[in-house]
């Protein structure tokens, strides 16, 4: 099975808490977050709605681009997101139908 890299960001809601990662199956690791299967950041904060991701051809870009995201201002972060998903919307389910 081929891996997908992405860079993913998860929400405790609209304007809350934010998680930026880097997967290689991102339907199953936004689940892990969704079902705070481990404990960690996102469970201590309630971060479990997917609300923006970028695929990438290479886990080295992903990576990449997720250091570089992490750098970035909340303000940019947000802008980010509303730029594709202006009401925060939670993309998990659309990923399922994919």
């Amino acid at each position: 099975m081929n891996k997908q890299p992405a860079v993913y960001l998860m929400a405790s809601g609209r304007n809350g808490t934010l998680y930026i990662g880097v997967t290689g199956d991102l339907v199953r690791r936004a689940w892990q977050h969704r079902e705070h299967v481990t404990q960690g950041f996102t469970q201590r904060y309630d971060v479990h709605q997917l609300v923006w991701f970028e695929l990438h051809d290479s886990f080295e870009r992903a990576i990449t681009r997720e250091k570089q995201i992490k750098k970035w201002r909340r303000e940019w972060k947000i802008d980010l997101i509303e730029a594709k998903n202006p009401y925060w919307l939670d993309l998990w389910p659309g990923l399922l139908a994919t």
